[in-house]
């Protein structure tokens, strides 16, 4: 499974067509495939996390009441996870 993230404009207020549009559009990216793409709030507070599951899009929201989300370093604005990764940031 890839996991993937990033962090466009507006990307928090979209739901499953929009952020998949926005894969599609300015990522170039098929939101289809099982990759994990995950937006951020620029706050860092808040994430949305955009995947295919084999019969539809999922769409998972967490915001962080009292602290923030510690993210690795984003180069052109894309930032490859493996699971671990992935899963220390999901925690907070």
């Amino acid at each position: 499974m890839g996991l993937n993230q990033w962090r466009l404009n507006g990307s928090l207020r979209k739901g499953h067509d929009g952020l998949a549009a926005l894969v599609q559009s300015m990522l170039q990216e098929d939101p289809f495939t099982g990759t994990v793409f995950v937006f951020r709030a620029k706050r860092a507070d808040r994430l949305k996390i955009l995947f295919w599951d084999g019969t539809g899009l999922v769409m998972a929201y967490k915001r962080l009441e009292e602290t923030t989300f510690t993210w690795p370093v984003i180069k052109d604005g894309l930032m490859t996870l493996n699971r671990a990764q992935f899963e220390a940031l999901f925690d907070g």
